[in-house]
């Protein structure tokens, strides 16, 4: 019997109707207009509610119109936010299911990855987190036919991160999502100077400078951030708000990011 994922956030952090969620897909995503169109490897997006921070989520998913039929793989790693460990998280699963249909993992590519050092399965990791779940509508809306690696990140170093994207980095075929909140509830003056310096660090490719007071997804963004140094990848800022922005108050934000390496 295959093993499905359930959908665990569906009705919390975006619509758990398949219309509803298509159409909240498509108004953030019109609501965003590029001055070019860039090709991806790698992405950075949030993970919050889509009230909060799908609109930002949207402006990098945008750049994926042109290779709808190009991605088959979509590596995500987001952090574990409800279960602690050490390294980094696999399912079990065979697929993973949203309220627009299933998504099948791509078990040859876990099986590569599964013999290093520091990668293991922990199903009860994934039961309920929301980092990953949250990117795979979008992914859903903009893509044909694809598989995904889904990994959660615990306590990890980025070397072990860059060495299992080594590992997955493939071709054009491959695309890398990080999913990651920049900071959490400052107030609005003193997020946007903490963000500023998160993103200053991301596009400088300094993977010694954010923490988790930076980002809850830290540890994926480190990992990138070194492998992208080493293989001379160049990144991008595509949006930078936070919940004060968006829909929230301006005491206690969440700051979100979009940035797209290439």
């Amino acid at each position: 019997m295959e093993i499905v994922r359930p959908n665990a956030v569906a009705g919390l952090f975006y619509p758990a109707d398949a219309g509803k969620l298509k159409n909240q897909i498509a108004t953030d995503m019109a609501a965003c207009h590029a001055e070019q169109s860039l090709s991806p490897k790698a992405l950075i997006v949030p993970h919050a509610g889509y009230t909060y921070s799908g609109a930002v989520a949207a402006c990098a998913y945008q750049h994926l119109k042109p290779l709808k039929t190009i991605i088959k793989r979509v590596v995500l790693i987001g952090p574990s936010h409800r279960v602690p460990f050490e390294g980094l998280a696999l399912s079990s699963a065979e697929w993973f299911e949203t309220p627009m249909g299933l998504i099948p993992v791509d078990r040859d590519a876990e099986s590569q990855i599964m013999s290093i050092e520091g990668v293991h399965a922990l199903e009860r990791a994934h039961t309920r987190e929301h980092s990953l779940e949250v990117q795979l509508p979008f992914l859903q809306y903009l893509l044909d036919d694809f598989k995904i690696v889904p990994i959660l990140a615990g306590q990890a170093s980025p070397e072990l991160v860059a060495r299992v994207l080594d590992t997955l980095w493939g071709g054009e075929e491959t695309l890398i999502v990080i999913s990651s909140d920049l900071s959490h509830f400052l107030d609005y003056d003193s997020a946007c100077e903490t963000d500023a310096e998160t993103s200053k660090a991301i596009i400088d490719m300094n993977n010694q400078f954010i923490d988790g007071y930076h980002a809850c997804g830290s540890v994926g963004i480190n990992g990138l951030l070194l492998y992208a140094r080493q293989h001379d990848l160049h990144g991008h800022i595509l949006d930078l708000r936070n919940s004060g922005d968006t829909a929230g108050k301006r005491d206690s934000v969440v700051g979100y990011g979009a940035y797209l390496f290439q």
